[in-house]
């Protein structure tokens, strides 16, 4: 029914843009001078919707349309790694709030002075993993660090994971027999627990060695669901990625974040700058980007992978 209703709204919205494209043009051959000024703001209105529709058309791939889970996970550069980890957590958040996404953090790590080590977000959604796949890579930061009492300026580092969530069950089978279960008890930024029992989850596969782990519920139950959703979002890029053939990349082998590897590097200081690494494309305001006005770098990637048959 889901299915149903994304299809039907989207053959409805492309119904709707050649009726209003139809009409404009009647309108154009009247050649009526009084019709210019209703005429302009609509065609530079299609002009953006067709732009708009443009992008979407390079979301193609199998699970571009659908949610998607969204990880980050502090790298090289101690507590302003943990700090810049959750900077991109705001910035993520943000972008998805002005799209009209859902999120849901399903496992959060703590630092121990500031910031997260890591955290785990599900982005629900039309076309959330299409749009948020260009994000997966390492971000860097270089900033005057607020945790370095002579003011230096540091570069910091924190991985981006995108995954697709798995909607059919008979996509990825996990057999229980492959599986091993531990709980534990939740806990917070220095290590003091902030439950009793035992709520938190952590899941191995045993045959791939992927490791899941779910802490963000009171509930054991709720735990193992989203740990579940995790695991099974692994084991589909997994399998993406072996039939590919891009072995070196298996998930559980994370690429190490840290110089030399970004996919962008923000900068606030000596001056103001975030550029993207693949495509060149850059702006200059930094504050506005982590603000979440990334659409610019997604549209670039997409444009840049189309244009070299990717």
């Amino acid at each position: 029914m889901r299915k149903l209703s994304t299809l039907r709204n989207e053959v409805g919205s492309w119904q709707s843009l050649r009726q209003r494209i139809s009409d404009a043009l009647e309108l154009s051959q009247l050649q009526d001078e009084s019709l210019r000024d209703e005429l302009e703001p609509e065609t530079s209105a299609l002009e953006a919707e067709v732009e708009k529709r443009e992008l979407l058309a390079m979301l193609s791939g199998k699970h571009d349309h659908g949610d998607a889970l969204l990880a980050i996970h502090a790298g090289a550069g101690g507590t302003d790694s943990q700090d810049w980890a959750q900077m991109l957590q705001r910035m993520y958040l943000r972008w998805c709030e002005s799209r009209g996404y859902e999120t849901e953090i399903i496992d959060l790590t703590e630092g121990e002075e500031a910031g997260i080590k890591s955290i785990t977000i599900a982005v629900n959604g039309n076309y959330a993993y299409g749009y948020l796949r260009p994000e997966k890579g390492v971000h860097r930061l270089v900033r005057l660090s607020p945790f370095d009492a002579a003011h230096r300026r540091h570069t910091s580092f924190a991985l981006v994971e995108v995954l697709p969530q798995v909607e059919d069950d008979d996509e990825i089978t996990i057999i229980p027999d492959d599986i091993q279960l531990d709980v534990y008890r939740s806990s917070s930024a220095g290590g003091q627990n902030v439950q009793k029992n035992a709520t938190a989850v952590r899941i191995t596969h045993i045959p791939t060695g992927i490791v899941v782990t779910c802490q963000n519920e009171r509930s054991q139950t709720q735990n193992r669901e989203n740990a579940m959703r995790v695991l099974k979002a692994r084991l589909l890029e997994l399998k993406q990625q072996e039939q590919e053939q891009q072995l070196a990349v298996l998930r559980g082998e994370y690429t190490k974040a840290e110089w030399g590897s970004q996919i962008r590097s923000y900068v606030i200081h000596p001056y103001q700058m975030v550029k993207d690494h693949r495509t060149n494309y850059e702006v200059g305001n930094t504050q506005a980007v982590l603000d979440g006005d990334i659409d610019g770098f997604i549209e670039a990637y997409l444009k840049s992978k189309l244009a070299n048959g990717g």
